[in-house]
């Protein structure tokens, strides 16, 4: 499937202006490589939940808008590229922080895109989350 380059900027006004409660987030793009997409999500204290540590719903985002620029990366400026299914899971409590999610391919077909998601706190040693996700690419696309 042929793509069109995207950067880093592009993906990141698209994401925005599609969705406008990602640009809530301030997540900034780290590496936007095809097939390989990093993005930082940094500490905001909307993001804590009882117990002082980052809420799941924050890491889901950032799982998600991590795969779509892993997808992007690889087919160009699809706005109409939709999540078709995202699991995560949950493997440690991440501290107040800056998250970084660490995304990468999978498989890309015509129709759906299956990519993945490691989430880290900045200063960590271990994941704090994993992430599998599919994508379904509009026909014509490519």
């Amino acid at each position: 499937m042929p793509s069109a380059k995207m950067t880093p900027d592009a993906f990141l006004e698209l994401a925005v202006q599609g969705v406008p409660y990602v640009g809530l987030l301030d997540f900034t793009v780290e590496r936007f490589d095809h097939g390989a997409v990093d993005i930082r999500l940094p500490h905001k204290d909307m993001l804590l939940r009882p117990g002082g540590t980052i809420c799941g719903p924050a890491m889901m985002a950032l799982a998600d808008i991590t795969l779509y620029g892993v997808c992007l990366s690889m087919i160009g400026s699809v706005s109409l590229a939709v999540t078709t299914d995202m699991n995560i899971h949950f493997l440690r409590k991440p501290q107040p922080g800056t998250l970084i999610a660490r995304g990468r391919n999978l498989k890309l077909g015509r129709s759906l895109f299956v990519g993945e998601v490691t989430i880290e706190s900045e200063h960590a040693t271990s994941p704090t989350a994993h992430a599998t996700g599919t994508y379904a690419i509009p026909p014509g696309t490519g």
